[in-house]
């Protein structure tokens, strides 16, 4: 999730956020438009040295310039952004009705929870709840404009909401969103916290529910969302925090421990 200033190349001198897959170009799911899938993918940060060095060797395609009216702390959210944007998308796509005429859930409020709720409401969806178990988170999404519940001690919703986002991934997170969600309706799950786990495919099927596995982005999502970002569409995005690129380990730390209020923060050079 990187945001910065082109040395070399045809940007040289732009200021870009950068699309940290690395695709083929060539297979079937590139054709597609769907490089998210590509089976040679690789990712900045992940297979490839990533944003803390201090140059980043990548292909001149991967930059997506930042509007003059978006600084680049916020620009940096245009990658967890994209993946908000991308579920949002797919969820669409397999709803039986408009987004204006539907109810949201979203489990859990870091980074890609809160952008996830912020980008279903943007979207027209004008029923969403947040629900986060930390205190903290709970409070940054209140102040990002959403409205948040504690799954522990406040009553959850039970079979009436029409669109959930597992933005967890963990056993309780996905118990929790089938539990959720309202017979025909669907799931995005998002979060990669937990792989084993029980799940009642019985309820699944019963109720005919989509489960959408969701998985990164496509170029298409990340223009939308630096789009969405810039306009004012999410917001002021007041709920990130800044800190100083010295100070990354104690931020880390401080997500561990679940001591971070914000659901991203952004270290600046």
């Amino acid at each position: 999730e990187v945001a910065g200033i082109v040395i070399e190349g045809p940007l040289a001198g732009r200021r870009v956020a950068l699309n940290p897959l690395i695709v083929c170009g060539s297979c079937r799911y590139c054709a597609e438009g769907r490089q998210n899938l590509c089976a040679s993918r690789g990712m900045i940060g992940m297979s490839r040295p990533g944003g803390f060095a201090q140059r980043i060797a990548i292909p001149a395609t991967s930059l997506i310039e930042i509007p003059d009216s978006l600084d680049a702390a916020r620009a940096s959210l245009m990658e967890p952004c994209a993946c908000a944007w991308h579920a949002v998308n797919l969820m669409e796509r397999a709803s039986w009705q408009a987004l204006a005429d539907r109810t949201a859930l979203v489990v859990g409020a870091g980074a890609i929870g809160v952008l996830s709720g912020l980008v279903l409401r943007a979207r027209g969806v004008g029923d969403v709840i947040v629900a986060e178990t930390n205190p903290l988170r709970r409070a940054a999404a209140a102040v990002a404009g959403l409205s948040v519940l504690d799954p522990v001690e406040d009553n959850m919703p039970s079979g009436s909401r029409d669109l959930v986002v597992d933005a967890v991934g963990s056993a309780k997170s996905r118990a929790g969103a089938l539990d959720a969600v309202r017979s025909g309706g669907v799931i995005a799950h998002l979060g990669l916290q937990e792989a084993a786990g029980p799940f009642n495919a019985r309820t699944l099927t019963l109720a005919e529910i989509t489960f959408i596995g969701v998985y990164a982005y496509v170029e298409a999502d990340l223009r939308a969302s630096m789009g969405a970002l810039a306009d004012g569409r999410l917001g002021s995005l007041d709920w990130i925090e800044t800190r100083p690129l010295r100070s990354g380990p104690h931020a880390f730390c401080d997500i561990v421990n679940g001591d971070a209020a914000a659901p991203k923060v952004v270290l600046v050079p």
